[in-house]
């Protein structure tokens, strides 16, 4: 008959777990919410200047005058529309029950 040995202990319990380094800075929710709008903001402006030479007769390429401002237009209305869903998320969890 055969004997029973003993239960070996799993082979991950003498391996050495890395723990997460925290020196490598994670940026939070909030500042690339600020990132991004002050990247609306730089293309909003960018187009107002593009706009204005265009009026004054300056710019040279009405195409490119036209691709800002569509550009800018389309980031504010990914804009707004990113934070009608926070603020609609915001209200869900308020209406949440403890």
């Amino acid at each position: 008959m055969n004997t029973i040995s003993q239960i070996q202990t799993p082979f991950l319990q003498d391996q050495f777990i890395p723990k997460a380094q925290a020196d490598k800075k994670v940026e939070g929710f909030s500042e690339m919410l600020k990132q991004q709008l002050e990247n609306v903001n730089q293309s909003q402006k960018a187009s107002d200047v593009l706009t204005n030479q265009l009026a004054a007769g300056e710019a040279k390429d009405i195409h490119e005058v036209m691709i800002t401002s569509q550009k800018a237009s389309l980031s504010l209305q990914l804009t707004t529309q990113v934070r009608n869903k926070v603020v609609e998320a915001y209200q869900e969890i308020m209406r949440m029950q403890v």
